[in-house]
């Protein structure tokens, strides 16, 4: 009985596949924010004057229109980098430098404090 309750291996692999998947959405949009800000800036100034062009051809909606299609590719490109890093197999912990996501601290920034020359060679 114990064993047909038990999931099977296409059931922990398919929660696996979804579980990298949402790490890997979060790990790129995290990224598109931080890292990718001058390319934000970018689209926001490209996006300003798309609306200003196309002002004069639908008045009503091109500034709705124009940041509806800017958030929606850049979501469309999250979600697909995601699926294409899942799909081949690629793990959020395989990757060097995401270190920062699992919590692990970085080995070859040690700090280091103004304090310490004057304090660290005294032994009581």
């Amino acid at each position: 009985m114990a064993l047909s309750h038990s999931p099977s291996i296409g059931n922990v692999y398919g929660l696996l596949m979804v579980k990298s998947f949402l790490i890997w959405v979060f790990t790129l949009a995290v990224c598109l924010l931080v890292v990718g800000f001058p390319l934000v800036i970018l689209m926001v100034t490209v996006g300003s004057l798309l609306a200003i062009i196309l002002q004069s051809v639908i008045p009503m909606s091109s500034v709705l229109l124009v940041a509806g299609g800017i958030i929606g590719l850049n979501i469309l490109a999250v979600l697909l980098g995601a699926a294409m890093l899942t799909l081949k197999g690629v793990h959020p912990d395989q990757v060097h430098w995401l270190r920062w996501l699992q919590g692990e601290e970085n080995p070859s920034n040690t700090s280091v404090y103004a304090a310490c020359p004057l304090t660290c060679a005294l032994r009581q």
